[in-house]
């Protein structure tokens, strides 16, 4: 019988720790070892996973949820290795659902959830702005993918052996460049079977730094993989949308100047709110029109700060082309 490891990363996590591992606990496949990995937490989450009967792994010093991951793997033997972010509650089967699916498919070496529409606790407009986006693009890429989102995903342990650890140099992206390592070595399922409950940021400036953060690294990434033969991830966003908001965010200064050319980033706008409509009628579904009209101006913040991080991940990597150049020209 396979057996299953489930492992959860947690940084000052006592909001949602509780409701997380009672939700593991009420699996109908439950996990043969559960081990919180406590980050160096300042609120009392250890004794939280404690009380639950968890076993906990304390790391002395804050490292990052690659460090955390890496370190609960190291203490655990199962067949099947199962991650799950601290702010995350699994319907009651997604473990079982999981190993099927593993199972079913010897070639399978990873299978990856989805977020619920609803959030995990209901925090105000900013945070179901992201769980509804998270929700969507997910389903949106349903089966076959290159990349992983380790938020709650299951991995065969032989291929965590032959891809080898989290890079604990990098506190965001993490799951991005382990996508780029990972692809081509098995295949990787993202299944509406595995599905849980998400408790995500809740202010709008928050968002806005994680993207910022996330966003810059993404074009170094990128590359990396395409040295490497590695396959890209699924976007979140549509290209089409992020390239109209790029181009509308060039041309509004000159729009501003001179009004007579201020139509073309209004268009380019508009080019924007219509690059994906399968996400207004998904949005619009769950929480009507007016909520559709706040969803679309966040929407448009968040890709203002992705191209702005873009743009800035790239201006970073000048130096070192400049300095590739050099060199060869000089062989």
């Amino acid at each position: 019988m396979t057996t299953v490891s489930l492992i959860v990363p947690c940084y000052n996590a006592a909001k949602t720790l509780r409701p997380c591992l009672e939700a593991v606990l009420a699996q109908t496949r439950r996990p043969d070892e559960i081990v919180v990995v406590d980050d160096a937490s300042g609120d009392g989450s250890a004794a939280i996973a404690a009380a639950q009967g968890c076993r906990v792994v304390r790391l002395p010093e804050n490292r990052g949820v690659s460090a955390a991951r890496n370190a609960g793997v190291a203490a655990t033997t199962g067949d099947v290795v199962f991650f799950l972010d601290s702010d995350v509650a699994l319907r009651p089967d997604a473990v079982e659902n999981a190993l099927r699916v593993l199972d079913d498919d010897p070639e399978c070496g990873c299978v990856q959830g989805v977020y619920e529409p609803e959030p995990l606790i209901d925090d105000g407009p900013a945070e179901w702005y992201r769980v509804l986006h998270a929700a969507y693009w997910r389903r949106r890429h349903l089966g076959d993918v290159t990349g992983v989102v380790f938020a709650l995903a299951a991995i065969r342990r032989d291929v965590l052996r032959a891809v080898g650890p989290f890079d604990e140099t990098l506190r965001d992206c993490e799951d991005v460049e382990y996508g780029g390592r990972l692809a081509g070595t098995c295949r990787v399922v993202l299944t509406d079977a595995v599905r849980g409950h998400h408790d995500d940021a809740s202010r709008l400036l928050p968002i806005l730094a994680e993207q910022w953060r996330r966003a810059v690294p993404l074009v170094p990434l990128a590359l990396a993989a395409s040295r490497r033969g590695g396959g890209q991830p699924e976007h979140a966003n549509r290209p089409a949308g992020i390239l109209a908001c790029a181009l509308a965010m060039a041309t509004l200064p000159a729009g501003l100047l001179h009004p007579a050319l201020l139509a073309l980033p209004l268009a380019l706008l508009a080019c924007f709110a219509a690059a994906d409509p399968g996400l207004l009628r998904f949005v619009h579904r769950r929480r009507g029109a007016a909520f559709t009209a706040y969803f679309m101006t966040v929407h448009l913040a968040v890709h203002m700060v992705l191209v702005s991080g873009l743009a800035a991940g790239s201006l970073r990597l000048l130096p070192g082309l400049r300095r590739a150049q050099r060199t060869a020209a000089l062989r």
